[in-house]
């Protein structure tokens, strides 16, 4: 059975908490029963790619794939202004392999807000009771500030006091979410995720033909 590579491209390292949603997609919207995912890393590189299009030439060229996916936050902008973007330094870039947007509304961490549990179990305190105060899933996008939103959950969450939760790494905790969450389908409820599961869909029915998916 073919393993499907994929390799993203995004801003940055934390990014590579898109990797399990990218695989959740492609296993049911792309029919595909494996895949391997890795995030294009530059750092070690002596002359670092300067522009979208050469970050997307290095990417395949270290990192060969079978599709590759470009992630750019929307943040306050809309989210067609970062689709445009996209498609221009690929087709900059001219690389014949089929290309997937992946533009989460404001920022990454929308996509994980909506799982109470697993923020519990990153908390390390996967049986506490304290109310989380989540944002509901329909109003998530329009939050000012999305990755406060989750840090604050990951504290109230830990059930930490005083130095305790003072030294409470939510970063690490950060990186944990995503972990506990074997289900991404709640997410069909934002726009932004719908657009990117029919861009994984058109892929599939165009028989992974090369070419810009959005």
């Amino acid at each position: 059975m073919k393993v499907i590579r994929h390799t993203l491209v995004s801003d940055g390292p934390t990014d590579a908490n898109l990797i399990p949603i990218i695989d959740w997609t492609l296993k049911h919207a792309g029919g595909v029963p494996l895949s391997e995912g890795v995030r294009a890393d530059f750092w070690r590189l002596p002359k670092k790619p300067q522009n979208p299009a050469d970050r997307l030439l290095k990417a395949v060229e270290i990192f060969p794939c079978d599709v590759l996916l470009i992630h750019r936050d929307a943040e306050r902008d809309l989210p067609q202004a970062r689709f445009d973007e996209i498609r221009q330094a690929f087709d900059l870039a001219g690389i014949q392999l089929p290309a997937v947007a992946v533009v989460p509304v404001r920022m990454l961490e929308a996509w994980l807000c909506f799982n109470e549990d697993a923020i519990r179990k990153a908390s390390g305190n996967p049986n506490g009771k304290a109310s989380l105060n989540l944002p509901a899933l329909k109003r998530v996008e329009s939050r000012p500030d999305p990755k406060e939103d989750l840090r604050e959950a990951l504290l109230t969450a830990s059930e930490l006091s005083g130095r305790r939760r003072k030294k409470f790494n939510t970063a690490a905790a950060f990186w944990r979410v995503v972990d506990f969450i074997e289900d991404f389908s709640p997410l069909r409820g934002l726009p932004s995720f719908l657009a990117f599961e029919n861009s994984i869909k058109s892929l599939r029915d165009n028989d992974w033909k090369a070419g810009f998916y959005s």
